[in-house]
């Protein structure tokens, strides 16, 4: 197993917190946990010899720049925030990226299911459909994952993949799972290079909305 510098973003969030605790188990990696007031949030991870906490704010282009250096691997827990972090890797030479993202960006989420999701969350804005364009011409080895409906069940890692240009159907999928796909792409940072995949969960694409809504 090859050791590798990942750089968490918006390290707090659920997600992020089962990646690390994955990546501290069943991996040798060196983990550095960005976050907003991340002294108070992860001091749980505050002793570990892997584990560097910075505290920071993601429109901090300064902050991001003193981070970047030696990273392997940044992961950005949400695309809410895209333009400093691109600057910061592209100044630094860093060039794999991982950004979780949400479901429709492409107008790609038809049926039932598609009609029952604009009910609940409208259109996609223009300015989040910009942000994963920035993303796609940055020059960075990006993989931008399409989330839909998150829950929690331990154990259930099942996923499947919707590439872009292909219909996007599937109405839900574990964090869990999603951790599974992390994990996968880390352990293979080569594969998953330059695309937008949409992640759900298998059978769910049957559904016309979540089965725990």
């Amino acid at each position: 197993m090859i050791r590798i510098n990942t750089l968490n973003l918006g390290a707090s969030g659920q997600i992020s917190r089962m990646l690390i605790d994955r990546l501290l188990t069943e991996r040798d990696d060196q983990l550095t946990l960005y976050a907003r007031h991340a002294d108070d949030r992860l001091t749980s991870y505050a002793d570990n010899s892997r584990v560097t906490i910075v505290n920071g704010d993601l429109s901090d282009e300064k902050r991001l720049n003193e981070t970047m250096p030696g990273q392997d691997i940044v992961y950005a827990d949400s695309d809410k925030v895209v333009t400093p972090i691109l600057k910061a890797m592209q100044e630094n030479g860093v060039k794999r990226l991982v950004v979780a993202g949400v479901l429709g960006v492409y107008d790609e989420v038809g049926g039932r299911f598609g009609e029952w999701n604009r009910s609940i969350i409208g259109e996609i804005s223009p300015e989040r459909k910009q942000r994963v364009q920035e993303i796609e011409n940055s020059g960075l080895d990006y993989t931008y994952m399409r989330l839909t409906w998150l829950y929690n069940q331990p154990g259930n890692v099942r996923y499947q993949e919707a590439q872009k240009g292909a219909p996007f159907v599937g109405a839900q999928i574990t964090r869990q799972a999603v951790v599974q796909y992390l994990m996968d792409v880390i352990a293979n940072p080569e594969k998953y290079i330059k695309v937008s995949v949409g992640l759900s969960e298998p059978g769910s694409e049957k559904l016309d909305k979540q089965s725990f809504y």
